[in-house]
C-alpha cells in the first residue's frame, strides 16, 4: 500500500505572514525521502474549531498527518488537545516528560513557570518523541489505519526532532526510497530547457525529469524510486548523463546551494583568492560569497565603489575614461576588476557595473545595461549583459548580474570560456 500524507501546519502568525512555513517545505523532502507521498500541505490558526475542521478533512484524504506547532505551554497551544479529541484519545501526564522539562531549563539557568508542564500532558498510549532541542515533546500515535505524528513548530526543534525521533517510527511504512538529483542550470531560461528536454521528460517515468525557475537560472531535478538508496541512484545516473552531454557548461552543479558555493569550492581547491569590485550590485556579489560557510579562507574582501570618485581614487580607474565614457562601459568594468586584484592582493577578481533603474542614467544608458569582468592570473575578460528584457524590476536586475560575475569565475575554472553561456 502507498502511503499518502498531509502536513497540517498550525500557527495564527503562519497565516498572517510574520514568519515562513518553512516546516513544511523541509519536512515534506524529509517524507518524501522515506518513500511516503505528501499530497496535501495546509495551515489553520490557533483555533479548535478551524483545528478540528482541518484534522477532519485531513483525515478523510491521507492516512499519514503530520503536524506541526501548537506544543508550547501557552492558552493558544491546542495542538495535543484537540487531535486527541478528534482521535477518541485521552490526555495523560508523563512524569518522566515534565522532569526532562525541569532539567531543560535548569540547564538553560532559567526559572521555569508551571505552564510548561501543560506539555508533559501528551495522547493516551502515544509514543513519546523526546525533544532534546526545546521543550516541548512531540508524539507519535496510530488509530483504525492512520498514522499521526505531532512536531513543535519552531525549525531548530521540528527538524532534528523528526530526523531523530518520528523518522524512525515512520520508516515502517515505507515502501522503496525515493532519491533526487538536482542539476543547476545558468545560462538558459526554464523554456528553452524544457523545449530542449520536453520529449525526453515525457518519456520517463521512473526516474523522472522536471525543471524547476529560480532566481536567474533553472534547476533540473531527477528523481527515482527503487528498494534502495543506490538501486535509486542507478536509475539516477544515466539521465544526469543525458542531460550533461545536452546542456555542457550550463549545467554548474549538482545538489548544491548555488553559483557562489561551486566558485568557493572551485577556487579553494586551487588555492586562490578572490575580491571583488562593484557598483550597481551595491555589494550582493561579496554578500553572497560571505553568506557561504567558510569564505574566509578565500575572499579577500570587497569595494563597493559606487561613485565615480571611489572608483578612480580607490580602484585606480583612470579619470579621464570615467570623463569621457562615464561609469558604464567595458573599459570600466574591465579596470575595476584589474583594481580591485591590485589594491586586495587577490588572484582573481570580479567587477560589475551598470544601470539597476528604475531610470536611465545621466548619459541614456538604458536600464539593465551591465558590464561584469572578470580579472585573472591568466587575462581579462569583459561581458556586456542586457538584462533589460529579463526584468524591469532593480533588484532582480541586480541578482542577475551578480550570477553573470559569478558564472564568470565558474567558467574560467572549469576550463570554459568566461565569457560564454554555454
Amino acid at each position: 500500500m502507498s502511503h499518502t500524507v498531509e502536513i497540517l501546519s498550525v500557527g495564527t502568525e503562519l497565516l498572517l505572514g510574520s514568519i515562513v512555513n518553512s516546516d513544511a517545505q523541509a519536512l515534506s523532502r524529509e517524507l518524501t525521502g522515506l518513500g511516503l507521498n505528501v499530497l496535501y500541505h495546509s495551515v489553520v490558526g490557533d483555533n479548535p474549531g478551524r483545528l478540528r475542521a482541518a484534522v477532519e478533512l485531513a483525515k478523510s484524504r491521507a492516512d499519514v498527518i503530520v503536524t506541526t506547532g501548537g506544543l508550547g505551554p501557552t492558552c493558544d497551544d491546542l495542538t495535543k488537545q484537540t487531535l486527541a479529541e478528534c482521535f477518541g484519545k485521552q490526555l495523560v501526564f508523563h512524569p518522566e516528560c515534565a522532569e526532562g522539562i525541569r532539567c531543560f531549563f535548569a540547564r538553560m539557568g532559567k526559572e521555569m513557570t508551571d505552564n510548561n508542564l501543560q506539555q508533559a500532558y501528551l495522547p493516551e498510549g502515544c509514543t513519546v518523541l523526546d525533544n532534546a532541542w526545546g521543550t516541548a515533546p512531540g508524539c507519535a500515535f496510530e488509530v483504525e489505519g492512520t498514522y499521526v505524528v505531532m512536531l513543535p513548530g519552531p525549525p531548530r526543534e521540528c527538524l532534528p526532532m523528526f530526523r531523530e525521533r518520528a523518522m524512525p517510527w515512520l520508516a515502517r511504512l515505507s515502501e522503496g526510497i525515493i532519491r533526487s538529483r538536482t542539476l543547476r542550470v545558468f545560462g538558459l531560461g526554464e523554456s528553452a530547457v524544457e523545449s530542449l528536454l520536453r520529449d525526453r521528460m515525457n518519456e520517463l517515468t521512473n526516474p523522472t525529469l522536471a525543471p524547476y525557475a529560480k532566481e536567474g537560472e533553472v534547476e533540473l531535478r531527477i528523481t527515482a524510486k527503487a528498494d534502495t538508496a543506490d538501486e535509486a541512484d542507478a536509475l539516477i545516473a544515466p539521465v544526469e548523463a543525458e542531460v550533461r552531454a545536452l546542456l555542457g557548461g550550463l549545467v554548474y552543479g549538482a545538489d548544491v546551494s548555488g553559483l557562489e558555493q561551486v566558485v568557493l569550492d572551485g577556487l579553494r581547491e586551487r588555492g586562490l583568492s578572490l575580491g571583488t569590485a562593484e557598483s550597481c550590485t551595491g555589494g550582493l556579489i561579496a554578500k553572497r560569497i560571505t553568506d557561504v560557510p567558510g569564505s574566509a579562507s578565500v575572499f579577500k574582501g570587497g569595494v563597493v565603489s559606487y561613485h565615480c570618485e571611489v572608483k578612480a581614487g580607490v580602484l585606480g580607474v583612470s579619470q579621464a575614461l570615467l570623463d569621457e565614457k562615464g561609469a558604464v562601459c567595458a573599459e570600466v568594468a574591465k579596470e575595476m576588476a584589474q583594481g580591485a586584484r591590485k589594491v586586495l592582493g587577490c588572484d582573481v577578481a570580479v567587477s560589475a557595473t551598470g544601470v539597476a533603474g528604475p531610470d536611465p542614467d545621466d548619459r541614456g544608458n538604458p536600464v539593465g545595461l551591465v558590464y561584469t569582468a572578470l580579472a585573472t592570473p591568466d587575462g581579462v575578460w569583459v561581458k556586456e549583459l542586457n538584462l533589460a528584457s529579463q526584468s524591469a524590476r532593480r533588484d532582480r536586475t541586480r541578482n542577475l548580474a551578480a550570477n553573470h560575475a559569478l558564472d564568470m569565475v565558474r567558467r574560467w575554472l572549469a576550463g570554459l570560456s568566461p565569457e560564454g553561456t554555454a
